[in-house]
């Protein structure tokens, strides 16, 4: 196996431990991400902070399995770009809370684009060679 297969062959698990980690966080401190849920969303932010958290864990478990890496790795690229409006909203409302969390907010922001492309690695070498 050649360098680049190997580290082919991690982006998923990588991927899928990534996932886990923010997954649960949504449970572990869902307070942290309530401010950031936009407030055009029906219901109150906690139901989606909860359900954001239960679909990072999904995605990750199903890329976790090499059967379905592909379509694991689909629902996250689609979920990365789904919850770019909370990352928005979060760079509004941190712009006024001093320059660290100004810096952050606005950093959150391309920070999507390469986790998106992340999760399209992932499907199409998931495609390439399914299990």
């Amino acid at each position: 196996m050649t360098a680049a297969a190997a580290t082919r062959d991690r982006a998923g698990p990588a991927l899928a431990g990534l996932l886990v980690v923010t997954g649960v966080t949504h449970f572990v401190v869902p307070h942290f991400y309530d401010a950031v849920v936009p407030a055009v969303l029906p219901g109150g932010p906690r139901v989606w902070v909860l359900a954001s958290g239960g679909a990072e864990l999904a995605c990750a478990a199903l890329i976790a399995n090499r059967r379905t890496r592909g379509l694991g790795a689909t629902l996250a690229m689609v979920l990365f770009v789904v919850v770019f409006p909370a990352n928005v909203k979060m760079a509004i409302d941190w712009s006024h809370q001093g320059p660290v969390k100004a810096a952050i907010g606005l950093l959150r922001l391309p920070l999507q684009l390469p986790l998106a492309y992340w999760a399209l690695r992932v499907r199409r070498r998931a495609i390439a060679s399914p299990a």
